[in-house]
């Protein structure tokens, strides 16, 4: 029974990634996502089908990938279908219900309080499972199935010298960073070798190097050999950072500075903070000694994590 495995790429793809050995599926799966530099080294080795990109609340993109999920799901080779978003899930869903296929919502790990907007469109949908990774906001509909942070732990290690850092603030076309990366030019040490990923974040100042994106093997092998990492406070930025053994300094963007649609950084970051696996801080208020206590830290795998929780049989 083949399960189709739906996400757009960046956060989403990376948790349905670490999710998929809980999944109990890896041995007969296909991947639908968008072909981005992440997908392609993250996939390497698995049937994947792109799709057309969509980004927030894209009602065009949304549409495409409403049409090219008709032509996947047509001929019959799926029999359910799992997704962690965002609005490629809704294309998805549509089509499977009607099919009479199985569909299985796991709502993001940013939304820590309630369901996304894409969470509460899916849950109208007939034959759609639904599944938080918080069980404090579950109920009789939201199922709690585990959350893809069970598997990481932060331990102190031997104080470093800050001489390699890596900043990533997000490649989002819309939403910039300017407080954070202003803020950073400030406080970075002169003699430290940064490698700068700003997305479409602009000031008048911009650093020595900055990139708009920086490609993604380059961008793992980076963090990987980083004494520290700051990071805007998405899903994905927080997986890669942990993956590389990070603590990393970790800051959410705020809707009322026009940095995102809503808070949900704010919520991610405060949970990552209080399982110990980030060092949240605002973007005003990042200091070198937030630098200084993020490398005298590590994170690794804790090696064994219980199954995801299904609904019934996935």
């Amino acid at each position: 029974m083949t399960t189709l495995l739906v996400a757009s790429t960046g956060g989403h793809l990376a948790e349905l990634h670490d999710l998929l050995p809980r999944l109990g599926v890896q041995d007969d799966c296909v991947w639908a996502t968008f072909d981005s530099p992440q997908s392609r080294s993250l996939l390497d080795g698995h049937e994947v089908i792109h799709v057309p990109p969509a980004t927030t609340r894209d009602a065009v993109g949304t549409l495409r990938d409403l049409l090219a999920a008709g032509r996947v799901l047509r001929g019959g080779r799926y029999r359910r279908v799992v997704s962690t978003g965002a609005s490629v899930a809704m294309s998805f869903f549509l089509p499977a219900a009607r099919r009479g296929l199985d569909c299985h919502y796991i709502e993001s790990a940013t939304r820590t309080e309630g369901p996304s907007l894409t969470g509460r469109l899916v849950a109208r949908m007939p034959r759609t499972r639904l599944y938080t990774q918080y069980p404090g906001w579950a109920d009789g509909r939201w199922r709690y199935g585990g959350s893809i942070f069970d598997g990481y732990v932060a331990a102190p290690a031997a104080p470093r010298p800050v001489r390699r850092i890596v900043v990533a603030l997000g490649t989002h076309e819309r939403f910039g960073f300017p407080r954070l990366l202003r803020r950073l030019v400030e406080v970075v040490p002169p003699e430290a070798e940064v490698l700068w990923q700003v997305g479409s974040t602009r000031i008048p100042r911009m650093p020595a190097g900055a990139r708009r994106q920086v490609p993604y093997a380059e961008m793992q092998q980076a963090m990987r050999d980083a004494d520290v990492i700051v990071t805007h406070a998405g899903v994905g930025s927080a997986l890669a950072a942990m993956r590389a053994g990070h603590r990393a300094v970790y800051v959410p963007r705020r809707a009322r500075h026009g940095e995102h649609v809503d808070d949900h950084q704010v919520e991610m970051a405060r949970e990552l903070d209080r399982r110990g696996l980030v060092l949240a801080r605002e973007a005003d208020a990042v200091t070198a000694l937030d630098l200084v206590e993020s490398a005298s830290w590590t994170v690794a795998t804790t090696g064994t994590v219980a199954p995801f929780q299904w609904a019934g049989p996935p």
